[in-house]
């Protein structure tokens, strides 16, 4: 379903991370409600959905806000981060459908692609590196890198720039509501691959494309032609 009855036209690509390319989410979602559950604090799922694409501050006064003014971030952290690894190490990170078929694509069409992230660095390349795709990316911008992470435009801009490529000229893969307004904010053209399911209201409303999965996405690729200067 698109919004838009052409393809997209666009020169490089910007890839999420959570939720797009890998299916982390469901990791962490596990993760904080056994971390809750022994901390006495239950996380029901719409909650930890509402955490979603969000940056580390915001979830830090979501958490607070849910678990009362005396909730023990650091225990939380230490709890929740010892379930996480026993969770990956016994099932690892599961790499969303149709990601491989899109990189694929891109690179027989030779389209310019990179990572820009939420999470910081350090999280973001031990999770590519827990799914077996830590050579992938050779550019990752992340949330250490900018003043102010999504929704402002700044991780995208910074992207764009890495990418040697005008943001208007981009094409930001997006699962989330607050990803999809930090793409739309900045300028660049917004896809929506949705993570879960009923797909977010404003972000489908935003969002210049939506597809179901990547798969979709990697037959656009091979339409791909830089928008006319």
């Amino acid at each position: 379903m698109n919004r838009k009855d052409q393809y997209p036209q666009f020169s490089a690509v910007i890839f999420d991370l959570d939720g797009l390319v890998l299916d982390t989410e469901s990791t962490y979602f596990l993760a904080w409600k056994e971390a809750g559950s022994v901390m006495g604090c239950e996380f029901s799922d719409d909650f930890c959905y509402s955490l979603s694409g969000l940056q580390f501050q915001d979830i830090e006064q979501r958490l607070f806000k849910h678990g009362g003014a005396d909730f023990d971030l650091n225990r939380f952290y230490q709890l929740s981060g010892e379930f996480w690894r026993q969770i990956v190490a016994q099932q690892g990170i599961p790499v969303k459908k149709g990601f491989f078929n899109l990189l694929e694509q891109l690179n027989r069409q030779q389209v310019p692609f990179c990572l820009a992230t939420n999470s910081r660095q350090i999280n973001a390349l031990e999770c590519l590196e827990l799914a077996g795709l830590s050579q992938v990316f050779s550019t990752i911008i992340s949330r250490d890198q900018v003043s102010q992470g999504k929704p402002a435009p700044d991780i995208f801009l910074a992207t764009a720039q890495a990418l040697l490529t005008p943001i208007a000229q981009c094409l930001v893969l997006e699962d989330s509501a607050i990803g999809i307004q930090a793409a739309v904010d900045a300028g660049a053209i917004s896809v929506l691959v949705p993570s879960i399911q009923p797909v977010h209201t404003g972000a489908a409303y935003m969002a210049d494309y939506i597809y179901t999965d990547l798969d979709q996405v990697a037959e656009i690729i091979k339409y791909c032609r830089p928008p006319a200067v």
